[in-house]
């Protein structure tokens, strides 16, 4: 059904290029801006000096938010360093809950507590950026009827996290930075109208596991997939055009920083398995020399085992530099995704 609204809250997330942007969309905001204005931007457990960068650059007041504030109209709420910031029943929460796409704070626990708590009255934005944190949680804003918009791929520094939420999620709004605010703020003041799609729900893939044949020997596929921070099992499932994986503990992954983050760990695994190995090789070494003159026999034995222990490093070592396929950093977003929503 159509209809009138007026959004109340605007979420807005970015990741690498992100200061920048968040400079000219701070400078071109009005100083009587009528709702609070609510940022994730990566920047991990490091210090932050965003609130003072945002704050000289427009009239809007730009601070760290603080855990149990009500939320004020006309004021930029920044997630502080290390902490996922929530909305809850018009209070901010901030968390240390697990990361989500290897990221405290991330973008998508605060997309789905707006969408949760503003509905249609809710605007989502995703800025520049890597990877695709934001898509999931700008989807469950979609989803609740609120109007989802990501900055033109072309005009972001980094289009990876436009181009993602482009091709996942039907955007209302693609557009340039430069032309961002004045949307914006035509959809505070409810001169748009748009539908409310039903909700949708979600469903937990489910396939039957063969094992692999590798060079005739024989692989049973895992049980499961293990989560690259925990190693917990994690649970795979579909929200739209988006597959994510989630732990019990309670880490997240869509599927590209998944196979991001399990690459890393499985090269760092095999790079320590080359550590130990050239460990072992100059233990037996150590303790031929010991053995040399006592026994001879056992002092040969422990020369062969520190032999063997660094040639299967250098052969470890070997495999580890090979290059390795890599689709997630390769595969590129239709260019259809592009297309998605209208501009201007």
């Amino acid at each position: 059904m159509a209809f009138m609204t007026r959004s109340s809250i605007i979420a807005i997330g970015a990741s690498a290029g992100g200061v920048g942007a968040l400079h000219e969309l701070a400078a071109a905001l009005p100083a009587t801006l009528p709702v609070p204005v609510l940022v994730v931007l990566h920047i991990g457990a490091h210090r932050s000096e965003l609130p003072a960068i945002l704050s000289a650059a427009g009239p809007v007041p730009a601070k760290h938010a603080e855990d149990g504030e009500n939320i004020q109209s006309g004021c930029i709420y920044l997630a502080p360093p290390d902490r996922h910031m929530i909305v809850v029943d018009g209070q901010l929460r901030l968390l240390r809950s697990p990361k989500e796409n290897c990221a405290r704070p991330a973008i998508d626990p605060l997309f789905r507590s707006v969408a949760e708590h503003y509905g249609p009255a809710a605007i989502g934005v995703i800025l520049t950026g890597r990877l695709n944190d934001g898509t999931l949680g700008l989807y469950e804003i979609k989803r609740r009827g609120g109007v989802a918009i990501a900055q033109d791929p072309d005009d972001a520094p980094y289009s990876q996290m436009p181009e993602s939420a482009a091709e996942h999620v039907e955007l209302d709004y693609c557009l340039p930075l430069a032309a961002m605010p004045g949307c914006l703020l035509k959809l505070i003041e409810g001169k748009t109208g748009k539908e409310v799609p039903m909700a949708e729900t979600s469903s937990l893939l489910d396939h039957e596991q063969e094992p692999e044949i590798v060079a005739g020997r024989t692989f049973d596929r895992p049980l499961t997939v293990t989560c690259p921070e925990c190693g917990g099992a994690l649970k795979k499932f579909e929200r739209g055009s988006i597959l994510k994986f989630g732990c019990h503990i309670g880490h997240s992954y869509t599927s590209e920083v998944m196979a991001a983050a399990q690459f890393e760990e499985m090269e760092k695994v095999m790079r320590a398995a080359v550590r130990f190995l050239n460990e072992r090789a100059e233990f037996c070494l150590q303790m031929a020399e010991y053995t040399h003159a006592p026994h001879p026999d056992i002092s040969a034995q422990w020369h062969a085992a520190s032999r063997q222990a660094l040639d299967r490093a250098y052969k470890l070592r070997d495999l580890v530099e090979q290059d390795w396929l890599t689709p997630e950093s390769s595969a590129e977003p239709p260019i259809a995704a592009r297309a998605h929503g209208k501009a201007g």
